[in-house]
């Protein structure tokens, strides 16, 4: 499973809030992706969730835009990046992948910039 947090700002107030939790292993892959919301202290599972069923993948996020979600297990390595834009939660699987099928890696982000994904196993 990977986490993304995010913080939403208006005017230098922060208005929401929301951490983002995709795949793992209960057993069997998942593809579920939950969001928890930091002010409620709620849990939405969204009902568009990873594009395929994925566990060791890595996150990365540009804050207050969209969590990006890459590679991992699906059964094999895979090369899959699939974003999630916070202002609806809707999915979109990028048609560039990462540059080698690859799980057990990390993400990181320069919010605004870029994603970076990188290590692993591939």
């Amino acid at each position: 499973m990977v986490s993304i947090w995010l913080n939403s700002l208006v005017s230098g107030t922060v208005v929401s809030g929301a951490a983002y939790f995709a795949g793992g292993n209960t057993g069997s892959l998942v593809a579920t992706v939950d969001k928890f919301a930091f002010g409620l202290d709620s849990r939405t599972t969204l009902g568009t969730g990873l594009s395929a069923a994925t566990s060791y993948l890595a996150g990365a996020a540009n804050s207050g835009t969209a969590a990006y979600f890459g590679g991992g297990w699906t059964g094999a390595r895979t090369d899959t990046v699939d974003k999630f834009a916070f202002s609806d939660d809707g999915r979109s699987t990028l048609g560039t992948g990462l540059s080698a099928a690859t799980y057990y890696l990390a993400g990181a982000a320069n919010s605004g910039t870029a994603a970076y994904f990188a290590g692993g196993d591939a």
